[in-house]
């Protein structure tokens, strides 16, 4: 049998946003560490979200890079990339934890971010984040 991740690798290159949400406990809770205001509670809210993504980039990819399973959280890698509808370069990756309950997915925490566009080199970004002091 198909693990949790290989399951939703599959169904979103499908793009079956019914299958998709049908994946998902109807009390599932989604948070997103991050961004903490993105989190939500329910599958109805995961149909409407990959309904959106469908439409937006209709050569949706989805690449499960790697995975770990330990009981009943599962971990995994992924890189998304396709096309918006106006021409320009969709790119996201990151890694989603699961907990799994009853076949379905019962709450996740999304570390999923969209790939820079331009290049940033190491140094801009250490001065950027940290702000540390000028010498």
């Amino acid at each position: 049998m198909a693990t949790m991740v290989e399951r939703l690798r599959d169904v979103t290159n499908a793009h079956d946003a019914v299958g998709m949400a049908a994946l998902f406990a109807d009390d599932y809770r989604s948070s997103q560490p991050a961004h903490p205001g993105r989190a939500f509670t329910g599958n109805g809210q995961v149909q409407e979200n990959w309904t959106s993504v469908f439409a937006g980039i209709p050569d949706f990819a989805s690449v499960l890079v790697a995975s770990s399973i330990d009981g009943d959280t599962e971990w995994g890698e992924w890189e998304w990339h396709g096309t918006h509808l106006d021409g320009s370069r969709f790119a996201m990756c990151g890694v989603m934890v699961l907990r799994v309950r009853d076949d379905r997915v019962a709450e996740a925490r999304l570390y999923m971010e969209q790939v820079e566009a331009t290049e940033q080199d190491i140094r801009a970004a250490v001065q950027e984040l940290y702000h540390p002091p000028e010498d």
